[in-house]
């Protein structure tokens, strides 16, 4: 489990400009390799918006703005569990992405393109559930 023995409090960032979705491929584990939302741990001391905030601007060089609360997400695994509130965001001035910090690769993706890469678990149907993604037909590890 982690440290602590309990759950960890972690935030993402969806955003999406003119139908494209920002993605980072996470560098480290867990899920390394494969593609989700910028984001992560929430530091002791740290509100939930200058973790997300500080988390998008370390694996993307971008500048934020957090907006709503889309979801939450429980991620419960031997090695880990973790609880991830996703929060609408724009971006404040550049708008041109790059990968730092646990970020190995970073770009904006057609969101009709989302479902065809390497996503985290259940990356795909929860952003479909959240009215982010399109409906479509489900991936090969969905079936």
């Amino acid at each position: 489990m982690n440290g602590a023995g309990g759950p960890v409090v972690a935030v993402g960032a969806v955003i999406v400009v003119d139908g494209s979705l920002l993605m980072i491929r996470r560098g480290h584990a867990p899920a390394r390799g494969r593609w989700s939302l910028p984001g992560g741990r929430v530091e002791p001391g740290e509100t939930l918006e200058a973790a997300l905030v500080r988390e998008v601007r370390e694996e993307t060089a971008l500048d934020i703005e957090v907006q709503n609360l889309l979801g939450v997400l429980e991620v419960p695994a031997d090695d880990h569990h973790f609880v991830i509130l996703d929060y609408a965001a724009t971006v404040v001035g550049d708008f041109n992405p790059v990968a730092g910090g646990d970020a190995d690769d970073v770009r904006w993706v057609s969101l009709d393109d989302v479902p065809a890469l390497d996503c985290t678990p259940r990356f795909v149907e929860t952003l479909r559930g959240w009215g982010v993604l399109p409906a479509g037909p489900a991936r090969r590890s969905e079936r």
